[in-house]
């Protein structure tokens, strides 16, 4: 009998197993479901390190908007708040911000239009609008202010690029760059001692965990164990109605002539 209770009480834990999982699995479903619609995913990524959390461990950053979680994040390095956090992003531009010339869109263009042709023709205008700003008065009114001289900042940016001013009309308000030769790269601040390798790269040996294989002394009494709850189902007679033998607990509450109210 205890062998016969034992594995009913094991049958019916399984069972409530399998119906917890897939009520578990219905409501994932449904709360997906209605994520989508409203737009609000319950989970999403680390701007930086790309790790998938929850949105309750994940904060959004005071200075472009986006979500980061809590270990690639700082307090504010202006104010010093705790209470505001930015991305380390955010804080490395804050703290180490990066100097960009003013005429070093012209110079990107110029690097672009030499992949097609050797001479390009530009109106002022239209280098106001690749630089983002307005040219100096002295670019309409003096045509030495374009001389291809590397020491003047404005002129830097398209010697670098390889071009050079060709032809200059102030009165139709044009200029005329020809392409010299390609781009030189940018050097690399870095001494060339330091760029060689002093000794080859070993990668770190990676070791592999071999999926632990039960004990057979468990798994040889668990199949016992088994074999014996079914050899005592197979024994046990089948009694139909009042042939039914009363359980022990029952024989000891209650005498052979009383019934249990």
């Amino acid at each position: 009998m205890c062998g016969l209770n034992l594995y009913k009480t094991c049958h019916r834990i399984c069972m409530l197993r399998e119906v917890y999982i897939k009520s578990l699995l219905e409501i994932n479903q449904i709360a997906s479901r209605y994520a989508e619609e409203l737009g609000m995913p319950f989970k999403d990524e680390c701007g930086i390190c790309k790790r998938v959390l929850s949105l309750t461990r994940l904060r959004r950053c005071q200075r472009c908007g986006k979500l980061y979680c809590r270990d690639c994040m700082v307090p504010d390095v202006a104010t010093g708040d705790p209470t505001k956090l930015l991305c380390l992003n955010c804080a490395r531009r804050i703290v180490a911000p990066r100097s960009v010339s003013k005429y070093a869109g012209l110079g990107s263009y110029l690097k672009f239009r030499g992949a097609f042709t050797n001479s390009v023709k530009l109106g002022f205008a239209r280098i106001d609008g690749v630089i983002g700003d307005n040219l100096p008065m002295d670019a309409y009114k003096s045509e030495k202010w374009w001389d291809n001289t590397p020491s003047h900042l404005h002129a830097r940016a398209w010697l670098e690029a390889g071009w050079e001013t060709q032809e200059v009309n102030l009165k139709e308000g044009y200029v005329i760059f020809k392409r010299v030769r390609t781009a030189q790269k940018q050097r690399s601040t870095k001494k060339t001692s330091d760029m060689q390798i002093k000794k080859p790269f070993t990668p770190v040996r990676v070791r592999f965990q071999r999926p632990k294989l039960p004990s057979k002394t468990k798994a040889s009494k668990l199949y016992a164990r088994i074999r014996n709850i079914e050899r005592q189902r197979i024994s046990m007679p089948a009694y139909h109605g009042s042939l039914r033998p009363k359980p022990k607990h029952e024989k000891k509450l209650f005498k052979p002539d009383q019934k249990p109210q």
